[in-house]
């Protein structure tokens, strides 16, 4: 993490002690005014959308969007994209509907823990704050002809008269806050002839995105140095872009020049040369797509440019992300951290699928897409042109350490990589298979970020994923929240094909036990449902190899294993009822198999029938 880390995060937390962020964030700061309602109309300020009117996309109202919308009314909100929860109106930008725990709302944001056992995960009491869910409304009203003006801009204004600003949960994350800010802006530009937006409730929204504008570039090095992941990406967009969304606030240009820069950088720094991304995870680099998407359709509709590198890193991203797609479900590995982020939900597929979100952002580089989507008229792009995107036989992906074998209808994913950025799962040399859309070996995905002990080992610890442990070890020595020690720091791999496809990779791993090599092969003879893997590692002190498989007990009949350890003794297998979670904050049941050698190897033969 280096001294600049270090650095910051003993002045940050001075600052944070000494109440010095209570003066330069004030609670409840003076009324602002910048423009009225009337001249923020006539300035045509160029934006995705004009206007509901504007909206050019044949109508076609789905039962799940009508029954999202529904629920919405009742304040049913759907979190995360996958469970629902009702709130109470009186407390519902205040209270954890997971753990009941109710904040202050009079309290200083930097003085509210990140992490607390009572308060449960902090995400739950930011994720309606998000506003994200106001695009099901939007799509309700353009699909079924309805006005939901009235109860969309009032949700907003309630946020503010319940939220003081730099008061409470919702302004401790400046990534929540420069979203809210995003979706705000959507919303007042959907609405912008309706009746309910008054001049008045204009004029109070604007002070209010101002202050959280304020906040997000006065806090913006934290994201960038402390945190340095999609958070500093979301954030440096939010002030770039507020140049060209509020260019009639005066420090917004600055702000704008300043963000701009560092999304660049930012861009250049977290999207390796390979595509892959530096937080390891296919949800938040399905997020930084998101952004990019956004990025690059304002720039357009203002006629500026970024940088080359931008762009390249963007297509490199599509690149690796179509690799690893399984092209029957439109979804990709539930690999790494998985939050149920999707910021931007422009259609009705399931919140796994990926295929609209990859689209568009190919849609924003290059006006192309493999299948239509709705969400294109939602960016104000149309007419595509339909194009096939074969996936490669063979992908390896060095930088990022992902190597994949596409057959037919069989994808053979692999994660064999060192780390010079955090990693938040110690699961390499981890092997989800997928058969016909089906995920038969999966990564058992993240559950929550503030759970109990068990949970948290289980989901990002080694034992959870397809694997081999030693003596029950993590590869990694396990720090706080998201911190590993000893990171691997060695890795190198090849996948080639002759007769048969060989995945050949090694790492370093295991510092506390005084580092130990793990070479795992696999092997597989295209067309044939068949893969052999060998796990070999370097010492033998009576040390315990366990190999791991996490099985989809949708089709545990179907997968038949057998294994010999380095003698040549077959291994009875040892059968434990785990847990997967396809969807942030849901846990379900899941079978784990394992085989257990004190010799230096296990080889098993998997055998998939449908």
């Amino acid at each position: 993490m280096g001294w600049r880390y270090i650095n910051f995060r003993v002045g940050h937390l001075i600052q944070v002690k000494s109440g010095w962020f209570q003066k330069k964030f004030p609670a409840s700061p003076p009324h602002k005014s910048f423009i009225t309602l009337n001249d923020w109309k006539q300035s045509q300020i160029p934006f995705l959308i004009n206007s509901k009117e504007a909206i050019e996309l044949d109508k076609n109202l789905s039962e799940s969007l009508e029954y999202r919308f529904r629920e919405s009314l009742k304040n049913n909100i759907t979190f995360f994209n996958s469970q629902q929860f009702q709130l109470d109106k009186e407390t519902q930008w205040s209270v954890n509907p997971s753990s009941g725990h109710q904040y202050d709302i009079t309290k200083h944001w930097s003085k509210i823990p990140d992490l607390s056992k009572e308060a449960g995960d902090i995400k739950f009491v930011w994720e309606k704050a998000r506003f994200s869910y106001l695009y099901d409304i939007l799509r309700f009203d353009h699909h079924s002809g309805s006005d939901q003006s009235s109860f969309v801009l009032s949700e907003i204004e309630d946020f503010i008269d319940s939220n003081p600003i730099n008061l409470g949960p919702q302004y401790k994350c400046s990534q929540e806050i420069s979203l809210r800010v995003l979706n705000w802006t959507y919303a007042i530009h959907f609405y912008k002839h309706s009746e309910a937006l008054t001049p008045v409730l204009f004029d109070k929204i604007i002070n209010s995105i101002y202050w959280q504008l304020h906040h997000v570039r006065e806090n913006i090095h934290f994201s960038r140095i402390a945190v340095r992941n999609n958070h500093a990406i979301t954030e440096s967009l939010m002030l770039y872009v507020s140049g060209l969304l509020f260019p009639f606030i005066p420090e917004s240009q600055k702000w704008s020049k300043d963000g701009l820069k560092w999304f660049e950088q930012e861009i250049d720094y977290q999207i390796y040369e390979d595509g892959t991304f530096l937080q390891y995870s296919m949800n938040y680099h399905r997020v930084v797509v998101q952004l990019l998407t956004w990025a690059i359709r304002l720039n357009d509709l203002n006629g500026l440019r970024f940088r080359e590198s931008v762009y390249t890193k963007a297509q490199k991203s599509l690149d690796f992300l179509d690799a690893c797609l399984d092209k029957n479900s439109g979804t990709l590995p539930n690999y790494g951290s998985n939050d149920g982020a999707l910021f931007f939900k422009f259609t009705d597929l399931d919140y796994r699928d990926y295929t609209s979100q990859l689209d568009d952002l190919r849609m924003a580089l290059h006006n192309e897409a493999v299948l239509p989507s709705e969400s294109f008229a939602w960016y104000g792009m149309s007419d595509p042109a339909i194009i096939d995107r074969p996936q490669p036989e063979l992908a390896s992906f060095d930088t990022g350490g992902y190597y994949i074998i596409n057959e037919n209808k069989v994808k053979t994913f692999i994660r064999c990589g060192a780390y010079k950025d955090r990693p938040a799962q110690a699961d390499n040399l981890h092997l989800d298979i997928w058969v016909n859309g089906i995920n038969y070996l999966w990564d058992n995905g993240s559950y929550k970020y503030n759970t109990e002990d068990t949970y948290i080992k289980h989901f990002t610890g080694t034992a959870g994923h397809n694997t081999v442990t030693i003596n029950e070890n993590d590869q990694m020595l396990k720090g706080g929240r998201f911190i590993w020690f000893q990171w691997i720091k060695k890795a190198q791999a090849s996948l080639t094909k002759n007769s048969n496809y060989i995945f050949d990779g090694s790492i370093d791993a295991y510092r506390q036990l005084g580092t130990i090599n793990h070479n795992r092969r696999v092997e597989k003879t295209p067309g044939i449902l068949k893969w052999n893997i060998t796990d070999k590692v370097s010492s033998n002190q009576n040390q315990e190899i366990k190999q791991y498989w996490h099985i989809n007990p949708l089709v545990q009949e179907s997968i038949t294993f057998v294994a010999i350890d380095a003698e040549g003794k077959e291994l009875l297998p040892t059968v434990e009822e785990k847990w997967h979670s396809s969807y942030y904050g849901i846990k379900e049941k899941s079978i784990a198999l394992s085989f257990s050698t004190l010799t230096t190897s296990i080889t098993t033969q998997l055998i998939i029938k449908v």
